[in-house]
């Protein structure tokens, strides 16, 4: 079944997802631990009132949401369409949209060059992830130039 706006894929034309690993590992765990710590103080404060421990639940909470949509940045390549989803924000490209991708040096993930001149920072390509990243980087060019019109010099280096 495919859901409204997603292109139906044949079986072995599956989506490719990439995201970071480190990254999602580092979220999940401190928006865990954070929402523990709150829960407990929340528990063991006897000064605190009813809304002061609700209070600090919620923030452990939003906290934890906040963790989430860290860990939930990715780039969903299908057949005719990437789609970006970063930290606040998704948009999907056609592939001839994407001239290639670029990896400056400081810039803490990578970014898509497109057509029109500007840049897309793809936060699922994380320098956390060292080798993996690069290879990350490498396979998206890999697919701009088999699906869109990138040319060959494409990829723009790793630093």
């Amino acid at each position: 079944m495919t859901r409204v706006g997603e292109e139906s894929a044949a079986p072995d034309e599956r989506p490719i997802v990439l995201r970071p690993r480190a990254v999602r590992v580092a979220a999940y765990v401190t928006g865990v631990i954070v929402l523990v710590g709150m829960i407990g103080g929340a528990v063991v404060m006897p000064y605190f009132t009813v809304f002061g421990r609700l209070g600090l639940v919620a923030i452990g909470v939003a906290a934890l949401v906040f963790c989430h949509l860290e860990a939930s940045v990715r780039l969903v390549a299908r057949t005719s369409t990437l789609e970006v989803r970063n930290l606040f924000s998704r948009r999907t490209l056609q592939w001839p949209e994407i001239i290639g991708v670029s990896f400056p040096m400081g810039d803490p993930w990578a970014h898509l060059n497109l057509a029109d001149g500007t840049t897309l920072a793809t936060m699922a390509i994380q320098r956390y992830d060292g080798k993996r990243a690069i290879a990350a980087a490498h396979r998206l060019e890999a697919l701009i130039r088999e699906r869109g019109e990138a040319s060959d010099d494409g990829f723009m280096g790793a630093g």
